[in-house]
């Protein structure tokens, strides 16, 4: 198993002076695959001093990847919240052909990301971003002319595909263009994106879609990822592409894995982000029969408690970048998992709209200690040769929970009731936490062991 990275894994560099002096760098090849010279420069923070969101956003990549986010998502939420409105008002579908648009969407992620994450790290990686954003494009604009069910389905799912190419390139590229130290604030940049367009997009996709139609929102989608994709030639990400033979496909799939199992930290990581989604996704599923059945109230206040979520994630963001200053990553996703468990039993154990929303409030805050922690420690302790396959078996682990809480939470919860549902996910997040706040390594001995293999390698 190659040796743990410890240092910035890749210089920043841009055709503009990024105005932040870089981290040293480490990676000898440029994106065309040429040796370029090693560039010695005078390092840009520790890994044990979080840079901040002013600090990163100095960087121009960073901008760039980040307003490439915003645009994006913001287009993809739109995208598919107006298929469901086309689904559910035009072509009258029933529940089941409602719910098949998010599986449609999902499922892909689940089965095809540990093979994507393997020429992920062999493909060239600024070509495999600019490609998959192209791709999805031109398939997100053929929802313009179709109006057919089974053709909506078959789009999205080949949209999903693609999109199991690009999430672990766009991982790989932040660890190539970021410092260490600046990781937790990107990642949260990453996460304020996706959850600021959330809360927004439900709404403006409705207005759009009453106005001007179902249409509009997929032509912007369509323009956000050629727009990403501009953006994204304009970066100069320092990763030779790796040629090898195409019958190690399978090989290096079991290094993935294998680094996955033999990496204490990783493995503990991946599954609280595995657990923390289902969790996520059963309250999504359940959640709105829990206000109509538990809380007696409206759709209205379904609403709420759902911005409440993604109001909490933001606000989460925002504060840990503070406490990781002080506080060992790895501890933090313990913490988190602990926090998701109070907020899932605050909601089951009291039945009431006050208690309610100081759970979704303490969910959110809670989910994003974990999904951006974790993010950031997988980029920090994999090798950079085994990110993509690692980042990529997140993905499919992360997706493949959401998918199975769909189709589990509803008939468990007509069995055994939506506070019991609720409890048992409590337990589950509590376990986990508990059990990896006793089997992870502890931050010093951690450091300590790196320390002594740096000086033994």
């Amino acid at each position: 198993m190659p040796e743990l990275l410890d240092g910035f894994d890749g210089p920043i560099r841009d055709e503009e002076a990024s105005g932040v002096v870089p981290a040293e760098s480490t990676s000898p090849t440029s994106t065309s695959g040429r040796e370029s010279p090693r560039m010695a420069t005078p390092p840009m923070s520790t890994p044990r001093t979080p840079l901040s969101f002013s600090d990163v956003l100095r960087l121009r990549p960073v901008r760039r990847l980040w307003v490439a986010q915003i645009v994006s998502v913001f287009g993809d939420f739109l995208a598919v919240f107006a298929i469901i409105a086309v689904v559910t008002f035009q072509l009258h579908g029933t529940a089941t052909q409602v719910a098949l648009v998010l599986v449609s969407f999902m499922a892909p992620l689940a089965i095809v990301s540990p093979l994507a994450g393997v020429f992920v790290d062999r493909w060239h990686l600024k070509r495999t971003m600019i490609a998959s954003d192209l791709i999805r494009g031109v398939l997100v604009l053929a929802l313009v002319f179709v109006h057919d069910l089974y053709a909506i389905y078959a789009i999205l799912f080949t949209m999903s595909v693609v999109s199991a190419f690009f999430v672990p390139a766009q991982s790989v590229a932040v660890r190539t263009l970021v410092p260490m130290a600046g990781l937790m604030a990107v990642n949260g940049l990453m996460s304020q994106a996706q959850q600021g367009s959330l809360i927004v997009a439900p709404s403006v996709a409705g207005e759009l879609v009453q106005l001007a139609g179902a249409n509009s929102c997929f032509l912007y989608d369509s323009f956000s990822f050629f727009f990403s994709a501009a953006l994204v030639m304009t970066l100069t990400i320092d990763r030779q592409a790796r040629r090898t033979e195409s019958s190690a496909v399978l090989d290096s799939m079991r290094q993935g894995f294998g680094f996955i199992f033999k990496h204490e930290t990783i493995s503990f990581v991946i599954i609280s982000m595995t657990a923390g989604s289902f969790a996520m996704r059963c309250f999504g599923a359940l959640l709105s029969i829990y206000v109509r059945d538990v809380l007696h109230s409206t759709a209205a206040a379904f609403g709420v408690l759902n911005t409440l979520i993604g109001i909490g994630m933001i606000t989460g963001t925002q504060l840990l970048t503070r406490f990781a200053r002080h506080i060992p990553q790895q501890n933090l996703v313990v913490y988190g998992l602990g926090g998701m468990g109070i907020a899932v039993l605050i909601t089951a154990a009291f039945g009431a709209m006050g208690s309610t929303a100081v759970g979704m409030l303490g969910l959110g805050l809670s989910a994003s200690a974990i999904f951006i922690t974790a993010t950031t420690l997988i980029q920090h302790e994999t090798p950079h040769e085994l990110l993509g396959r690692v980042m990529s078996c997140l993905m499919s682990l992360v997706a493949g929970a959401q998918v199975i809480s769909m189709f589990v939470a509803g008939p468990v919860a007509e069995k055994i009731g939506i506070p019991n549902l609720y409890y048992g996910s409590a337990a589950l997040l509590f376990g986990i936490g508990v059990v990896g706040y006793f089997k992870l390594p502890k931050a010093e001995k951690a450091e300590a062991e790196k320390a002594e293999s740096a000086k033994t390698g």
